[in-house]
């Protein structure tokens, strides 16, 4: 949890705790069973709707004004039923009209309200706004009241420890409401302050049962779709259920953490180990994939050989492209170089020769660009892994398949697939025997086209992607020109003016540090090859000082318009 430096308009309230503390304490409280992800900036994980974050704030607004506004009513009506007699009837009617994963959506979807609400509740109440406590604890208790009874209006069954915990914060929420009630009517500065530490503790114990009761109804839900897809013979059962467990897991990593202790990865291996649900391979391995981004998926996947089974479908000629493709996404989820907890995959090794060997297959032979990023994000986590990768991948020819699918903008359509294919490139320029490769598939010439890479949308993503393909291209360059006839096709390409361009230009290398440090170091490995390519005022300033002289001056520097 972040740090913060108690200001001097902070007043300590009468049980010692600063406003900023009880902030600490309301998140402590709402992520308890979230372990991990108890960043006070963030909300609990179930409610970590990234995708409405990123998505038009009008167009947010408008999704969430429903919930928002007709939050009583709902909570009135669905507690008093109109006729007792049809009831059941109405029930079935209500739970009818969604399927399970547009029901855990609006759950989330309430959840994320309220947890926002707590939120701000916290931020008006280290302002005494008093008045607007109370109103936005009322809308709390209603909307806590509305998200139990949707809730069970689409589930079948509930445990008795759910029903206490759904007792206790309807219960904490009326006390809290009644109390800020109190409050209002209050003019005494002193009593409120007296009244204010009782409001943080009820406030905070509010935050800890709505945290306890969210994690409790996405066990729950986790546990009800992996019975299914465990115990049903049935192909469209089955696959109803692999779609929610997959909506499940983009909900965050936490969600993940929760399908993977209740057996999740158990159960997806269960399914591609049955040439009966050979068409439901592609989403189950796409729910795998999301799994297998924690720890607990991870160790799941050891227990179970998942490695084996990946290893048999890659090599499998009967499986469809589809299935591939989505296998290849796996290997590129559990080898991927930002997870800190791949040591324990000795598995990988044992059948990493038939993986490599299947993955550049699939580069070859893919049919679109989606699955080719699959195929060589994979290779390209694998040449991290593993440096024996490199080697297999150059006695494979991998390199003259992969600068030639560079070729067909079909397939290599995206600054993303590009990256992973520079990132094969310069893990595989540490070999000798690399530089010829690179020469016979006019590799130099794809490398400086890399150094002009420059996003189309905008989009962060995209620079980011772009950036790296820049930094990753005058990696190998640096890397290969140790090779004569490497650094002399580079240098008639003109690559020690895009490099120079590069480096003083901070526009062209969207200001990127990480371009500009790789920029320096394959202009002056260059430079050694071709010192009479560059102006004497180039060489004096990038090639001269000191690496860190240079890089100080290119970032400092301030660009012509003349």
């Amino acid at each position: 949890m972040p740090q913060f430096q108690m200001s001097h308009q902070e007043q300590l309230l009468p049980n010692g705790t600063s406003d900023c503390d009880l902030w600490r304490r309301i998140h402590k409280g709402i992520n308890m069973a979230f372990k991990g992800e108890d960043h006070l900036d963030s909300l609990p994980l179930p409610v970590q709707r990234m995708h409405l974050i990123q998505v038009d704030s009008v167009q947010r607004w408008m999704e969430d004004l429903k919930l928002m506004t007709d939050c009583e009513c709902m909570c009135i009506l669905q507690s008093k039923p109109i006729s007792a007699e049809k009831d059941e009837q109405s029930e079935l009617i209500l739970s009818s009209q969604y399927s399970t994963s547009d029901n855990l959506q609006l759950l989330l979807k309430r959840a994320w309200i309220i947890s926002t609400e707590l939120t701000r509740i916290a931020q008006k109440l280290e302002k005494n706004r008093w008045q607007r406590v109370h109103s936005m604890t009322v809308r709390v208790n209603c909307h806590v009241r509305s998200m139990i009874n949707e809730y069970n209006a689409f589930t079948r069954s509930s445990s008795e420890e759910m029903n206490q915990l759904e007792n206790l914060l309807i219960d904490k929420c009326s006390e809290f409401t009644a109390f800020t009630e109190r409050c209002i009517q209050v003019e005494d500065e002193q009593m409120l302050k007296s009244m204010k530490s009782c409001i943080n503790e009820t406030l905070t114990t509010v935050a800890q049962y709505f945290g306890q009761l969210i994690e409790l109804v996405l066990t729950h839900e986790a546990q009800n779709l992996l019975r299914q897809i465990e115990s049903s013979d049935s192909v469209y059962i089955t696959e109803s259920a692999i779609n929610s467990l997959f909506s499940l897991t983009q909900e965050g990593t936490h969600l993940c953490r929760i399908i993977a202790k209740e057996g999740g990865v158990v159960a997806l291996f269960k399914i591609c180990r049955q040439d009966y649900f050979r068409c439901l391979y592609p989403q189950t391995l796409r729910t795998l994939a999301s799994i297998c981004c924690v720890e607990e998926g991870m160790h799941q996947l050891e227990k179970v050989d998942g490695i084996l089974c990946l290893a048999d479908i890659l090599t499998d000629n009967t499986h469809s492209e589809a299935t591939h493709a989505e296998a290849a996404a796996v290997i590129a989820q559990i080898t991927s170089p930002h997870l800190t907890f791949t040591q324990h995959l000795s598995s990988f090794l044992e059948n990493m020769e038939e993986i490599v060997t299947a993955l550049v297959k699939l580069c070859q032979e893919a049919s679109s660009g989606e699955v080719f990023l699959l195929a060589s994000a994979a290779l390209a986590n694998i040449t991290f892994f593993d440096t024996m990768a490199c080697e297999m991948l150059l006695q494979l020819n991998a390199m003259k398949i992969l600068l030639a699918a560079c070729s067909d903008k079909h397939i290599v359509d995206t600054p993303y697939s590009r990256d992973q294919v520079v990132t094969i490139l310069a893990n595989m320029s540490v070999l000798d025997q690399c530089a010829s490769e690179i020469i016979q598939g006019n590799g130099v010439q794809l490398l400086m086209e890399m150094l002009f890479e420059r996003s189309s949308s905008g989009n962060s993503a995209e620079v980011a992607a772009c950036e790296r393909v820049q930094q990753k291209s005058a990696v190998t360059l640096a890397r290969l020109s140790r090779d004569p006839e490497v650094a002399d096709a580079a240098v008639k390409l003109s690559c020690i003016p895009r490099l120079i361009k590069l480096c003083r230009s901070p526009t062209e290398r969207n200001n990127s540090d990480s371009v500009l440090v790789a920029c320096l170091a394959a202009l002056r490995r260059l430079a050694v090859m071709s010192p009479d390519r560059l102006e004497d005022s180039d060489f004096q300033q990038l090639v001269k000082p000191r690496l860190v002289d240079s890089f100080l001056l290119c970032t400092n520097m301030e660009e012509s318009f003349v």
